[in-house]
Order: structure tokens, then sequence, then C-alpha cells
């Protein structure tokens, strides 16, 4: 196997060296499905835009995902598809003047579409979309009125409650629902016929809210000021919130949906559609575009600081040295990509100076725990070798030192953002969309981090809070929860290398049930596969079939729990090995990453290889090198 192996490894490294930037960087395509595509061909014809060359390839690429039954999927095994993703596809193919109601294809989207319940079942975040631009009335009544983001921190909830990813969605949302801002042009398709009853249902979307509404207007009538003075400050204050938050590139925090409602509310605040800020939001989205199987897609965002941080790392773990071209290259990269500018998460650490990473290369103020956590791995070396760097490390291990939770765990963005108010609204996964709670995946990986790379050791304080926060949260089958991978297999992968790095033995109880786990769930080729139906049903459901990736994790785990190699291992090794090649086919494009479950899935193409190479790595290091030493 050790030739096997040296082959594998070299196949790996030469991808990965042979796709690196002239700036240090990767820049392998962050895919989101169809949904991004679809927005920005609404979104330039709404402000009429007319970039035919970017619609017409946009149109391709969303046209050549369509099912046979008509309908667009999320994810390879979803059912007979997902009917929001349909509707936006369909809506987006209409409205670029390229597909009409009378072509076939789009008869058998709008058949999808009336056969399961219309607009009326479609996700709230499309209705909101579809109300902006005229497909879909505003509720008579706003039940969440704007005055709630002047609410001080010490009320019970306030605007810093909210995770900053909910917050850079939830504010233009209420500069649109105040004015109910609707545009439309004279290219606007008319999707009133799926619309199943005769006015728009916002009630089951909002019915329950009554509770958290109560509350809210409670707290605003204590507010000193007349009511329109209140009103127009809150305005105000929500249209400043968001200008102060544009990044260089012109997007707001750097996503493409805040940046899309982001333009409609400029514009319901008065904003031409030519206004220098919005000319820049669209060229800061146009930025996102990258070429996935020779077609433009749309991007969410980039993910370039998170793949240059993850393949460094690979590259030195694999053997290649920190001196060599590719890694210092990747290392200045890195270096200048730490934030020098405080952001919302200084609101819950206010005594902390900024040294955080973003995910993407045009991230200035939204540091977040994993970037932060994989930059600072891929530096490890030259601070050692730079005193330079020296202040680099310091100031990123202080910044995420003071991220732990007061639970011991670690989020994603900011501290102790996890009010259990805010779960009791009757939103799909508002935990995980409204909140920033501890997860496995942080807590493992940070763990990991600083037990691995820094001089902490099981002994100390922090340490022993998150070690106790895993085991506290492990599933009884053994495994734990991934929240920004899928999702099982990628959680406990996460907290068992975290648990072993801090120093529990690797026959503790917890470690050998989550080793157990994976042992169980293993398939009859020696790989792992897991279904993105997990996040949904928040229980582990096989994929058909392994994906290298999934199997990469996995394998990962069990060198690092097991003292020996054992046949799961050999069997896990045997399917990477004999699955070099990129598979093209639905397991190598399945999405790996998750963020919003059942709604938003992510495909990191740059996992294929630095995954898979981080696993031969560590297993030639551990049962190939220290068998002959």
């Amino acid at each position: 196997m050790d030739k096997q192996l040296e082959a594998a490894m070299n196949k790996l490294l030469d991808e990965l060296k042979g796709t690196q930037n002239q700036d240090g960087s990767w820049t392998y395509p962050f895919e989101t499905g169809i949904t991004t595509d679809s927005y920005m061909i609404i979104l330039l014809r709404t402000l009429e835009i007319n970039d035919s060359n970017l619609i017409k390839s946009l149109v391709e690429r969303i046209a050549n995902k369509q099912q046979a039954n008509g309908a667009w999927k999320l994810f390879y095994d979803e059912g007979p598809g997902n009917l929001t993703a349909t509707v936006e596809a369909y809506y987006a193919l209409l409205y670029s003047g390229y597909y009409t109601i009378d072509d076939k294809h789009i008869q058998k989207a709008r058949h999808f579409i009336i056969s399961n319940g219309g607009l009326n079942n479609i996700q709230l975040f499309a209705k909101i979309m579809l109300a902006l631009t005229g497909q879909y009335s505003w509720p008579r009544h706003i039940p969440i009125p704007i005055e709630g983001i002047l609410l001080p921190a010490y009320f019970p909830i306030n605007l810093f409650d909210f995770s900053v990813y909910a917050r850079a969605h939830f504010i233009p949302i209420l500069l649109v629902a105040d004015k109910k801002l609707q545009l439309t042009t004279s290219a606007s398709p008319n999707l009133s016929d799926l619309t199943m009853q005769r006015k728009a249902n916002w009630e089951e979307d909002l019915r329950e809210w009554q509770t958290f509404f109560s509350i809210l207007k409670g707290g605003i009538k204590k507010l000193i000021g007349l009511p329109h003075e209140l009103h127009e400050l809150a305005l105000n204050r929500a249209e400043t919130y968001i200008l102060q938050r544009v990044e260089p590139d012109g997007t707001f925090n750097t996503y493409f949906s805040s940046t899309f409602l982001m333009i409609f509310a400029l514009i319901a605040r008065g904003y031409r559609k030519d206004h220098p800020v919005i000319k820049r939001a669209i060229k800061g989205l146009r930025s996102f575009i990258t070429t996935v199987d020779n077609q433009l897609h749309m991007q969410f965002t980039t993910a370039t600081v998170w793949n240059t941080s993850l393949i460094s790392y690979s590259l030195q773990e694999a053997g290649v040295s920190s001196r060599s071209k590719t890694i210092q290259e990747a290392t200045n990269y890195i270096r200048a990509k730490q934030q020098q500018f405080y952001g919302d998460w200084a609101i819950h650490t206010p005594y902390i100076l900024p040294g955080g990473w973003g995910f993407s290369n045009v991230n200035t103020i939204v540091p977040d725990n994993d970037d932060t956590t994989a930059a600072l791995r891929a530096l490890r070396t030259s601070v050692l070798t730079k005193n330079t760097d020296r202040f680099i490390w310091d100031r990123g291990v202080e910044w995420i030192l003071a991220m732990q939770n007061d639970d011991g765990g670690w989020g994603a963005f900011e501290k102790d953002v996890d009010s259990l108010l805010l779960t009791w609204l009757p939103i799909k996964g508002a935990e995980l969309l409204l909140l920033d709670p501890s997860t496995a995946d942080l807590t493992g990986r940070t763990l990991e981090f600083l037990a691995t790379f820094t001089k902490l050791n099981q002994s100390h304080p922090l340490v022993k809070r998150a070690v106790h926060w895993l085991i506290k949260n492990q599933e009884q089958n053994g495994s734990w929860y991934g929240r920004w991978g899928i999702c099982y297999i990628y959680g406990t992968w996460a907290a068992v290398t975290g648990l072993v790095a801090a120093g529990i033995n690797p026959g503790n109880a917890s470690i050998r049930r989550a080793v157990n786990w994976l042992y169980r769930i293993q398939h009859e080729d020696g790989g792992w596969g897991e279904s993105c139906k997990s996040d949904q049903e928040k229980t582990y459901i096989p994929l058909k079939e392994s994906t290298r990736t999934q199997t990469a994790w996995a394998l990962d785990t069990l060198i690092t729990a097991e003292v020996k190699k054992t046949n799961g291992i050999k069997r896990g090794m045997d399917f990477l090995l004999s699955n070099q090649e990129k598979q093209n086919n639905w397991t190598t494009n399945y999405p790996k990453g998750q963020a919003l479950p059942g709604s938003f899935y992510m495909h990191y193409h740059s996992y294929e290889y630095l995954f898979p190479l981080l696993a031969l790595a560590h297993y030639k290091k551990k049962f190939v090198e220290d068998d002959k030493s």
C-alpha cells in the first residue's frame, strides 16, 4: 500500500499546487445551487440592467439543472423536487426573457408548482422576494415594528440577540416591509396563477409570532418619544446600520442575499436604482461570479480565505515545507487577511483587539471562529521562523479564546448569541437561523487547534469547559451533530479530533462510542456517505453511495482515535486509494456543507482534494512512518 499511498498523495499535491493563484490564494468554487443564479437574474431585470451575457449564461445553468419532472432539487436524493427552488427558477427563467410560458420546460415546472400547493407553500424568504418584485401581496398589517431595533441592550429581546447573519437580513427586511415596497417593470412576468388562494397567505407564517410581537411591542411602548419621531429614528438607524457595514467591494456583509435585500431597502429609503451605492453593490455581486462546468455561477460569497487556509494546512501536513514557494505565498496571503477593524462581534466581547479571519476575500468586519483557527493552523510554522508573525498569532489566539461561550463551547461568529427567547419563534430552524449557539463542529475544531498548537492542555479551565460541553452534547448513538457540514460524520470528526488532541484517552467511553458508531455506518465499499436529509431530520440518514470527502472525515477520525490500524481503517483507505480520480458523478457534486437545513447547501469544490489528502497524510504519519521508526 505504501507505493499506492505515495502515488495518491502526490496526485493530490500536484492538483492543489497547480491550482494556486499568483497571489497565493486558492479560489475553488463555492457552489450553492441555483437560488443565487435565479435571484441575480431577478435583481438585474428588476433594476433594468441589461447584462444579456450574464443573464443568458445563468439561464443556461438553471435550465440544465431542471429534473425530468419539471422541478429543481437542492441535492440529489431530496425526493421529487424542492418547491421553493422550483418557484425561484421558474420565475427567473420567465423574467429573463429567454423562456415563455408556453415552453414545455416551463409548463412542467408550473405543473410541479401547482401540484405542490403553489406560492403559498414556499419558504418565507422567497415570499419576501416575490412581494418585493410585485408577485405576492404584502400582509395588510406588518406585525414586526421597525421600532424594535431601538430597544436597548438590557431589554429581554434586542437587535444584538440575533446572530450577525440574521441581523444582516432582518434589518433590510424591516425597511422594505415598512414601506411595503413592490418594484415591477414592463418585463415582469405574472405569477398570479400560481397562488392557489384568492389572497396571499401570510397568516401561517405570522400567526404564531404573536407572543414574540407582544413582548416587542411592550418594550417599544416604553421608549421615550412621539410615535412618528421614533418611527423615523428607527428608519434612519436601520439605514445607517446597513451603510456602515458595506464592504469595500460594495456588498453588505459579503453575502449575496443580504446585499440583494440591501438594494431593495435603499430603494425603499428613496435611493434611485442607479445610485452609486447600488451600482457598487451590483459590481460587488458580479465579483462573486465563478465558472462551474463551463457555465457561470453566482456564488453566495467567495470562500477564498477558507480554501486557502485549509489547503495550506493540508499541504503542510502532507510534508510540503513551510519554506516552499507554495506555502510562503499562501502564508503571505493569509497573513494579509487578518482583520483590523471592529465588527458587531465587539458588542459581546468589547475588550479584545480585532484578530480574527473571515470566510471571503472581501470580508473585513465579519470574522468567524472556524476561519480564524483554520488560518492560524496554516500560519503556525511561519510563527516559529518569523518574529514578525508572532503578533499576528497572538492577536488571533487571544481573539479565539475570548469567543468561547459561557457554556464552554464555541459558535460561529459571536460570543453568547444564544437567547432562549428567540427559539420560541415559529421559524423552521430558528435556532440555527437566528442564533449562533455553541456547536460540536466549531467547539471540536477550536479545541483541536488550541490543544495542538498552543500551550493549553487538559488541565486548563478553558479546555476543561470545552471538553465538558462536547461530552455533554454527544448523541445517544455516539455521534455529534455538525452545524456547518453534512452532518453527523462531520460533527463527529470535529469532536473526536478535538477531544483526543485535548488529552482525552482514546479508550474513553465517549471516544469509543463515536468510533463504534462510525464502524456501524461504514459502507460495504469501505467508504462513508451521509445524506443532506440528516440535517432536516436531526438524525443520521445514510447516502446510498460513499463520497470521498465524508470518507476522509470518518477515516481521519478513526486514525486519530485508534492506537493500531484496524480493518475498518484499512477498508476506508482502500476506498480512498481506489477512487483517486474525480468521479464526475453526483457523489462528487453532492453538497458537503450546509447553512440552513432544508434551504441552503454548499458544495465546496476544494474538499474533494484537501480532505482526502489530510486523511492520507495522517495515516502515513501514524501507521507508516511511526511503524518504521
